[in-house]
């Protein structure tokens, strides 16, 4: 398995106890430790994304518009998400993984990438900086694929909804986008009946949750409602957008995870394309230690070990009777049968 990650990522500074901070990484690192591959883990390293890339989703003057303000020393895009000196160099190679992922990829040596990178990017729109993101990383991936004529999937389990990641792919019938999320919580959008432009109808997937929802859920939801989809689409790529603030510890979010829940999630969603094909990006999670240990589970998961878990699994939280009201909404709509 390909690890990727760069010490630039560290430069990105958001501001004095922001939550996405440069310790996230670290705690990414120990749970690298933690997983405890070896040899099983090969490391390359990260490269700036070319401005053609970047150009796939972003248009030139949002980011020059950036880029100018970290020039300038840095400050505040919106209330929440704001740049420093190193803001710049850190985004473009955080965009830059997920291609050089690709590519690693591409040439047969591994089954799976895990891009540990910083600052994410599902919230960030193709005009719109938002929610701790300045370029959407795991947007630049998949639009490359899919101008290579690649059909991607992506799925976000992040707490949070990847409104960035929808709005740029609505549209788009290339890309199937699939998010479970906690409802309500910030962005304020994911509705389930959000099934994307007239165009491409089917490609897009909400699964909103409440709060407190546990493992048994999220795999109800993969065998229920993505599976099925994912059948109908026949993902070529899959990116998974890989935030652990799902993770019952963490500060910013009410859902019921622990660390034990995500490997067979994330076995689940990889095994729809063949491997050599899966890439897995990070995004959020605020509590260091569940970061840690989720990051562990996640690896060992992607290296087909079984997980030495430290945390109980999750189950019987709130949440099937959603299932059920999403399941009928997607078969009235002929996107499952």
């Amino acid at each position: 398995m390909l690890f990727a990650t760069h010490p630039e990522y560290l430069d990105h500074v958001a501001g004095a106890h922001h939550p996405e901070s440069p310790q996230r990484l670290q705690a990414v690192a120990r749970g690298v430790h933690r997983a405890d591959l070896g040899e099983g883990i090969v490391l390359i390293e990260p490269q700036p994304a070319a401005i053609d890339r970047l150009e796939l989703v972003h248009p030139a003057d949002y980011l020059n518009n950036i880029r100018h303000l970290v020039e300038r020393g840095g400050g505040q895009l919106d209330m929440d998400t704001a740049v420093s000196t190193g803001s710049w160099n850190a985004a473009t190679r955080a965009a830059g993984a997920g291609l050089t992922a690709i590519d690693a990829l591409r040439s047969g040596s591994s089954d799976a990438a895990f891009c540990a990178v910083r600052p994410p990017g599902h919230h960030a729109t193709a005009i719109e900086s938002m929610g701790f993101c300045l370029i959407n990383n795991v947007a630049v991936a998949a639009a490359s694929l899919a101008e290579q004529g690649e059909r991607v999937m992506v799925v976000d389990y992040d707490a949070h909804h990847g409104n960035g990641t929808q709005d740029i792919f609505y549209a788009d019938d290339r890309v199937l986008y699939v998010s479970l999320h906690q409802w309500p919580l910030y962005p304020g959008t994911g509705r389930a009946s959000e099934l994307g432009a007239p165009s491409a109808v089917g490609t897009n997937l909400n699964i909103p949750l409440p709060a407190g929802a546990t493992g048994d859920v999220y795999l109800a939801a993969f065998d229920r409602l993505i599976a099925p989809v994912a059948d109908a689409f026949g993902p070529t790529w899959v990116i998974i957008s890989a935030g652990f603030d799902a993770h019952r510890d963490d500060p910013i979010t009410e859902l019921g995870l622990t660390s034990a829940d995500y490997p067979a999630l994330t076995a689940r969603i990889l095994s729809v394309v063949p491997a050599g094909r899966r890439l897995v990006m990070l995004e959020g999670g605020y509590d260091l230690a569940a970061l840690e240990r989720s990051t562990a589970a996640v690896l060992r998961a992607m290296a087909g070990e079984a997980a030495d878990h430290d945390e109980p699994v999750t189950n019987g939280g709130p949440g099937m009777a959603q299932l059920d009201v999403i399941e009928r909404l997607l078969i009235d709509a002929g996107t499952i049968e």
